[in-house]
């Protein structure tokens, strides 16, 4: 099988109407943009970015730009898992750069990444805000497939993320680990084998520190049944991270749609629902 080489970008505008549309689009193979769909009640564009192919393989490279213009408003989300196969050499490679430009909103959604037995997978993903532009990223991470007791058996797996607000970093983060040591992180939380792994960043403007207690309780509050949730402040006050853990895939799902509705009082956009697609 050929090595894909996929490209991606949109980029969302917002009409005179107030509404926004997709006002640029390209993409090959494996990328696939599905009709969008327009979310009256939260003033959101829902688009969602397929991967018809059976997923990622040895010497693919997909490379994903995304733009949201001055006010548009997006969710951008998968409708499935992203497997990355077993590798007997090589690896594969993904690069996404998501900007937000004044007064914007994006929300990047996706569904887990889950890592086959013996695969090599790098991630580098930069998110660009404007100093009043606001974004929330996620990031989920399966052990693999648990059930055929492939659980923490990638040979190598690397998620790199960079965030910046107005010309600033706020975040850069490197996660480099064999399936044997991101084992022993999900033993020292008491997760257990399936322990599944989220990462969010939240870019608000004026989200500071003597206003997060109400909400930030309430994300410690969601921590139960092998949930635990860490929330912390990006330099700068330009945003948060927030660091999860739960016990297996639906708790992890369940969790951070928890964290969402719990931010909806801060960031109402995040009151749109992906599933309507």
């Amino acid at each position: 099988m050929a090595d894909f080489h996929g490209h991606l970008f949109l980029r969302a505008e917002a009409r005179a109407d107030g509404r926004t549309a997709i006002g640029g689009q390209a993409f090959r193979a494996p990328f696939h943009v599905s009709k969008p769909y327009w979310d009256e009640d939260t003033r959101m564009l829902l688009v969602q970015v397929v991967n018809p192919t059976a997923g990622i393989l040895s010497g693919d490279r997909l490379e994903s730009a995304v733009e949201v213009a001055a006010g548009a408003a997006v969710l951008l989300t998968t409708p499935s898992a992203s497997r990355v196969f077993k590798m007997r050499e090589g690896e594969a490679n993904s690069w996404q750069r998501f900007t937000v430009e004044s007064g914007g909103w994006l929300e990047v959604l996706p569904e887990p990444v889950v890592p086959h037995r013996g695969s090599v997978f790098h991630q580098r993903t930069e998110l660009v805000v404007a100093e009043d532009g606001a974004a929330f990223y996620a990031d989920l991470l399966l052990p693999g497939r648990v059930a055929h007791g492939e659980a923490w058996e990638w040979k190598k797996l690397v998620l790199e993320l960079d965030v910046r607000r107005g010309g600033e970093r706020l975040l850069h983060e490197r996660f480099e680990q064999d399936g044997a040591g991101l084992r022993a992180l999900a033993a020292l939380a008491g997760a257990g084998e399936g322990a599944c792994f989220g990462n969010a960043v939240l870019v608000v403007p004026g989200l500071a520190a003597e206003t997060a207690p109400a909400w930030r309780d309430a994300l410690h509050a969601l921590q139960t049944d092998g949930v635990w949730i860490g929330a912390s402040q990006l330099r700068l006050g330009g945003g948060w991270s927030i660091k999860f853990v739960a016990p297996d895939g639906v708790k992890l799902k369940q969790t951070l749609g928890a964290i969402r509705r719990e931010l909806v009082a801060v960031c109402p956009h995040l009151a749109c629902d992906a599933r309507k697609l």
